[in-house]
């Protein structure tokens, strides 16, 4: 293929950047092999037709549906064909880039049985669930509730005479919605459900295993009612059958009841956890815990991967895209050079890699959890159920936005669909509600934060060594150092400078809310929330740059250091609002300047202009071939134009010269219009 100015602009540009791609995807990878085995993955689903992507823009919702179903069929082959490992379907699922029937399964389903059902539950069912022998869901959401589990209406009442429980639907609104896999594909599923007594006492929400459709033909089984809930916003997760499930006394057996934590004896007694925690993780079901974690970490696997998909490709168009001023050569100038887009682009390859290690994080403390859970420990539910919560509104605010923010910085293009990052947008955009609306999320993070204010300084039950890393930042309020203002002396190229003032920020956020108890402002959940959690990523952050020489090294180490920082230094920029208002940041004294923030902001665009150069080679990081991206604007060889050529003419309304509805609206309609304006012929 001949090279374009688009083409020579990618390789310019890819050689300019110092970084080594190879080095930094096993950094980002969590090592050689894991990048190896996603890269071999990649390989083998973009060289099957199953997996082509070409005509994905031009199916209907049916057709989508079918897409997906058979994409799962040939997923499996080639997991027996491989000996692909159950990791390595998971991590295929995720390559493949699109939402699919089957994530629920794995996400949630498979664990939550595999963690809280009883050892006759998983006798039964364990090895099926884990061979997809049968395909599973989770209903926790209603038609009238969802975030608040408390209120659930769906009941499950034992019966002794025949050791069964009767799940039911009492009313409209206690319809099951919105889950994932539920409208035509699941098999069985875990259904949350208010657990009534023999006695009637309503012990309050449990986990319940029912079979949803006939093994033999799919049909539904008899008291169930299920459908699919329509189609989504934009278009957005059509190929997955979210729906909704009613039940009409509907009844299972006994040991069906995902009883690790809570049961209910032959007799109808209830058999309570023998810890109380426990209880707040088996009896309440496993939301906000188990499935909260569950979720959550899966979805911010999707987000981080959908947030470097968007940076990717949108650095890539930036970098090729020339517009407006004219260069000594007679070229206009890359768009990526202009303030106003490196400004908003860079930050989120930032967050992109930022989030990368938060997902791993997760994923490792909720590993640690279930296994500590698994020996009657309690100790790290609370901190846990803080921090995924903190993290859940963070990451899907954080990734959605960025996510919109790529999509305007390529222009105009940027609305297409072959640009490739409305579609991730519109995929992702529900997370923002998923197992509870983000508002509402804030409000478990204060409750966090005011009960280990209390402990540490009303109290003083606490000390700073008790704080855990969800709270850590309150150390400023005991040691005193919340008062001392950050001065202009202090180096924000330090990231010591970022990391205390957040932390002093989130600590005096805090404070002050604890003296507005019994009537805060209506924001200002929301605000506390997002300032804790800043302080806790940004101990974190300062700790991946801490360790950065060990993890990486090199030239990639000095850059990454870099990519972090700015992180760092957005996020205190995003939050000036509260730093001045508590005064955490005091004016210069010297400089004459008036604005005590200007330093912050002038060193994020020296920092903007230092990563410049590295920006191609650090979206080369993620790996991702130009079958993943899906997108003709943000290809690797830049060839961006006559990609979206290419892609423009598969569009079946150019595949005729006079459309279709031309004899039947547009000819009647030119007539008509000539005809009033006196002209019969032209």
């Amino acid at each position: 293929m001949a090279s374009n100015q688009n083409m020579t602009d990618m390789a310019r540009a890819r050689q300019q950047s110092s970084v080594d791609p190879a080095k930094l995807r096993v950094f980002l990878w969590g090592g050689q092999r894991a990048w190896q085995t996603k890269e071999r993955l990649a390989s083998l689903l973009s060289s099957d037709p199953a997996f082509d992507k070409a005509q994905r823009p031009f199916l209907t919702r049916k057709e989508m549906y079918q897409r997906a179903l058979a994409m799962m069929k040939r997923l499996f082959e080639l997991k027996d064909e491989h000996g692909l490992s159950a990791g390595q379907v998971v991590l295929a699922v995720n390559v493949i880039g699109e939402p699919l029937p089957i994530v629920l399964h794995n996400a949630a389903f498979e664990p939550i049985v595999r963690s809280q059902g009883s050892p006759e539950l998983k006798s039964q069912f364990e090895e099926l669930i884990a061979q997809h022998g049968i395909l599973g869901c989770y209903l926790q959401t209603e038609l009238g509730h969802g975030t608040n589990v408390a209120a659930l209406e769906t009941t499950a009442t034992y019966i002794p005479e025949t050791r069964e429980f009767e799940i039911h639907s009492p009313t409209l609104t206690s319809s099951k919605w919105w889950v994932g896999a539920l409208g035509k594909t699941s098999t069985h599923g875990v259904v949350q459900a208010r657990l009534i007594l023999p006695s009637g006492e309503d012990v309050g929400p449990h986990l319940f295993f029912v079979q949803l459709r006939s093994l033999e033909d799919h049909r539904l089984l008899p008291g169930i009612t299920i459908g699919d809930v329509g189609p989504k916003a934009m278009a957005g997760y059509a190929a997955v059958d979210n729906g909704y499930a009613r039940f009409h006394h509907v009844r299972i057996p006994r040991e069906w009841m995902l009883s690790a934590f809570a049961s209910v004896s032959p007799e109808g007694r209830y058999v309570k956890p023998p810890h109380a925690k426990l209880s707040y993780a088996g009896v309440n079901g496993v939301h906000p815990l188990n499935a909260s974690v569950l979720s959550s970490s899966s979805e911010m696997e999707g987000l981080m991967m959908s947030t470097q998909h968007g940076a990717t490709i949108a650095i890539r168009y930036a970098t090729v895209r020339r517009q407006g001023e004219k260069e000594s050569g007679g070229l206009e100038r890359q768009v990526i050079t202009y303030p106003s887009v490196y400004y908003r682009l860079l930050p989120v390859l930032a967050h992109a890699y930022v989030f990368i290690i938060l997902g791993r994080d997760l994923w490792k403390a909720f590993s640690h959890m279930s296994s500590r859970l698994a020996s009657g420990d309690t100790s790290l539910l609370a901190e846990m159920h803080a921090t995924t919560s903190g993290l859940k509104v963070l990451v899907s605010t954080v990734a959605t936005d960025d996510l919109e923010i790529a999509r305007r910085s390529m222009g105009g293009h940027g609305f297409s669909d072959f640009a490739g990052v409305g579609r991730i947008y519109a995929d992702y955009l529900p997370s923002a509600t998923y197992e509870g609306d983000n508002f509402v999320l804030d409000q478990q993070v204060v409750r966090a934060a005011l009960k280990a204010y209390d402990a540490l300084v009303v109290h003083r039950t606490r000390s700073v060594s008790d704080l855990t890393p969800s709270t850590s930042y309150l150390h400023t309020l005991v040691q005193g150092s919340q008062a001392s203002p950050v001065s202009p002396s202090e180096s924000w190229d330090d990231p010591k400078t970022s990391i205390s003032i957040l932390e002093k920020r989130a600590a005096a956020m805090v404070e002050e809310r604890a003296k507005q108890r019994s009537d805060p402002d209506a924001g200002s959940d929301h605000r506390v929330a997002g300032a804790v959690t800043d302080a806790f990523v940004a101990v974190r952050v300062g700790e991946i740059i801490q360790d950065m020489e060990r993890t990486v090294g090199g030239r990639e180490a000095f850059v990454l250091k870099k990519l972090y920082l700015l992180h760092l230094l957005t996020t205190a920029e995003r939050g000036l609002a509260d730093i001045l208002s508590f005064n955490l940041l005091s004016r210069p004294t010297s400089s004459g300047e008036a604005d005590p923030s200007k330093e912050l902001r002038m060193t994020i665009k020296r920092l903007c202009l230092e990563l410049l150069p590295e920006a191609i080679g650090l979206t080369d990081g993620f790996g991702f071939t130009d079958w993943e991206l899906d997108s003709a604007l943000g290809r690797y060889d830049g060839n961006a134009y006559e990609a979206l050529w290419r892609r423009v003419q598969m569009e079946p309304l150019n595949k005729t010269e006079v459309p279709d509805g031309y004899v039947e609206s547009i000819k009647p309609l030119l007539e008509r219009g000539q005809r009033l304006a006196g002209r019969a012929k032209l």
